[in-house]
């Protein structure tokens, strides 16, 4: 029996917000995302700058798949064209983002915040950038949960207090306004408020490129939890190969907006195939193991402006070969993995 309220007509209760644990891995299985020949071009005065270009990739419920690579190399852009915030002069030229077999791609402001938050959220860089500086955080989760038709302050506070919990935060907290917080907490608070409606697809951007080591691994060891506790998926942006070599189950490598090299993440540790991911690899330090000189990539990231024949990475590649100064190269299977290195193409002796 519904309680009856005031005038008389009885309530129905608001479903919940939350699924229970026990629910997640019935009702999250399949196919979150998938993303077919995805391009993103800059329109500038100078002409059009083509930054991810024909990017392919799945991502299945509870999945972790993590995206690394150089500083422009479209990793974030990529994130942003996924998520449908791409704003001028940025514009998808082609190519599908399917979401629960819908596509994003072209859908309304309107039918996008119905998704945004509820379905499918998104933890920025910058946590100080992202959040309002002039509103507290229970304010600022209380806007997220009404636009969402949340209206109950009692459910409102209780599932904002329960979320900061989550993420090892005092619900004191929700007073609290975003400078008073350290780096560490507002980057938790970010992915807080990501978890209000337990979506199925967490999309974060660097979320720990502004923190210390320790807060780093701490931050990561913390959304390791959450998503193997609720079951959603993460698409994880990042320029550091080591922070995510325990954490994610497939690594997808860019360069000039191209998928270079993707596979299972200790599988690419452990035998990478594509000579700018084995670049990568040499380029961090292992606190473990011998002492091995670091060597890393010689050579500057391409102008996406000025378009090549060959492949991009040739001008840097200590393996180059004669074609690939003319060819471009496609993406082979290479026993699991794909990768774009004219290498193996089975003809290479």
């Amino acid at each position: 029996m519904q309680p009856a309220s005031p005038s008389g007509r009885q309530q129905k209760s608001a479903p919940p917000l939350v699924r229970t644990q026990e629910d997640a891995p019935r009702q999250r299985t399949g196919t979150v995302l998938d993303v077919r020949d995805l391009s993103v071009e800059y329109v500038t005065e100078g002409g059009s700058v083509l930054a991810v270009d024909q990017v392919n990739f799945s991502l299945d419920s509870g999945e972790f798949v993590a995206v690394v690579g150089e500083s422009g190399c479209g990793k974030s852009t990529m994130l942003f064209a996924v998520a449908q915030l791409l704003a001028p002069p940025a514009r998808v030229t082609s190519g599908s983002v399917m979401f629960r077999g819908r596509n994003l791609v072209g859908l309304t402001d309107k039918s996008l915040i119905a998704i945004r938050w509820k379905d499918l959220s998104v933890v920025m860089q910058s946590a100080m950038n992202a959040l309002n500086p002039v509103k507290s955080i229970g304010a600022q989760f209380k806007d997220a949960m009404r636009a969402h038709g949340v209206r109950s302050n009692a459910e409102i506070g209780d599932r904002s207090a329960e979320v900061l919990k989550m993420v090892g935060i005092d619900p004191v907290h929700l007073k609290s306004y975003p400078h008073q917080l350290s780096g560490g907490m507002r980057q938790r608070s970010m992915i807080a408020m990501a978890l209000l409606f337990t979506p199925e697809l967490v999309i974060m951007d660097e979320p720990t490129s502004a923190l210390d080591v320790v807060a780093q691994r701490s931050l990561m060891v913390q959304i390791k939890e959450l998503q193997e506790q609720f079951g959603f998926a993460v698409i994880f942006v990042t320029h550091d190969m080591s922070l995510v070599s325990h954490f994610s189950d497939r690594l997808m490598v860019m360069y000039a907006g191209q998928v270079a090299e993707v596979g299972a993440t200790r599988q690419l540790f452990d035998s990478p195939r594509h000579p700018y991911t084995e670049g990568l690899m040499e380029a961090f330090p292992s606190i473990r193991g011998p002492k091995v000189p670091l060597t890393g990539i010689g050579g500057s990231p391409p102008n996406l402006a000025k378009r090549v024949g060959g492949c991009w990475f040739a001008p840097r590649c200590a393996k180059v070969l004669d074609r690939c100064a003319t060819e471009r190269p496609p993406l082979y299977q290479v026993e699991g993995t794909q990768v774009r290195c004219f290498r193996h193409d089975g003809n290479v002796a």
